[in-house]
């Protein structure tokens, strides 16, 4: 069980009418972008947790998640009410493998999105690992409506910062957008169009793919990368695919 910290909320922005970012302050340890932490409020005399990633990048003096509310869930529609000054629990460390340091050697990296997914990968883009260690990084963030695309601001700080090296790849599954590619991510793995799109071929020879958001996303893509002689990455046997798994 992890040991409480008191955090005080400093900012909650909505997206959408079901999308939101909270930033909070905490005494928390240090973590690795990509990493995730688990926030808590005490609610009906039990103290209701969930994990959430980190979006900031390490360093960065307040930290913030984002979320989508759960109507059914009693933690994230408290959250989504919550205004500055008021006070979370959060872990005393954060947790998780869906970190730069734990990619084999590559020469390209994929970080595949859904939803909410995109957070841990705004933070690694924010950090300066994957550009020091990648020729092309290759964001694919996936969402229903245009309107729930958010970090656009992050995203394109980091294509003017690293043009040559980054490729982001909008797909919007229920809607036309100009610039976005309109069918979910095993449509355009499927058909060709994410390569096309990219530039770069997704191989077990020089690629390897981040996963994070729906579940059912994760595995039916990792079934398509297995055609591909690509496989989950793991310490002792060192593969191509890396998801993190904890709902």
């Amino acid at each position: 069980m992890p040991d409480w910290l008191t955090g005080t909320v400093t900012a909650n922005r909505q997206w959408t009418e079901r999308l939101f970012s909270l930033r909070f302050s905490a005494p928390m340890d240090s973590f690795k972008a990509g990493q995730f932490v688990r926030i808590a409020l005490d609610i009906d005399g039990d103290t209701v947790a969930r994990p959430y990633s980190l979006v900031n990048a390490p360093g960065e003096s307040e930290f913030e998640i984002f979320f989508n509310i759960v109507d059914e869930g009693p933690l994230t529609p408290r959250l989504a009410l919550m205004k500055p000054g008021d006070t979370i629990r959060v872990a005393d460390r954060p947790y998780g493998f869906l970190t730069i340091d734990e990619v084999p050697e590559s020469r390209h990296l994929w970080m595949i999105a859904t939803g909410t997914g995109v957070g841990p990968f705004i933070s690694i883009m924010k950090s300066g690992d994957a550009w020091r260690r990648f020729e092309k990084v290759v964001l694919v963030y996936s969402v229903r409506t245009a309107t729930e695309l958010a970090y656009q601001d992050e995203i394109a700080k980091a294509q003017t910062l690293h043009d040559e090296q980054l490729s982001f790849l909008p797909l919007v599954t229920r809607e036309p957008l100009e610039g976005a590619i309109n069918m979910r991510v095993t449509a355009a793995i499927e058909s060709g169009e994410l390569e096309k799109q990219a530039g770069i071929t997704m191989n077990a020879q020089d690629s390897h793919v981040m996963m994070c958001g729906n579940s059912a996303m994760i595995a039916d893509v990792t079934e398509l990368l297995k055609s591909r002689d690509m496989r989950k990455h793991l310490r002792r046997e060192p593969g191509h695919i890396t998801t993190e798994i904890y709902h």
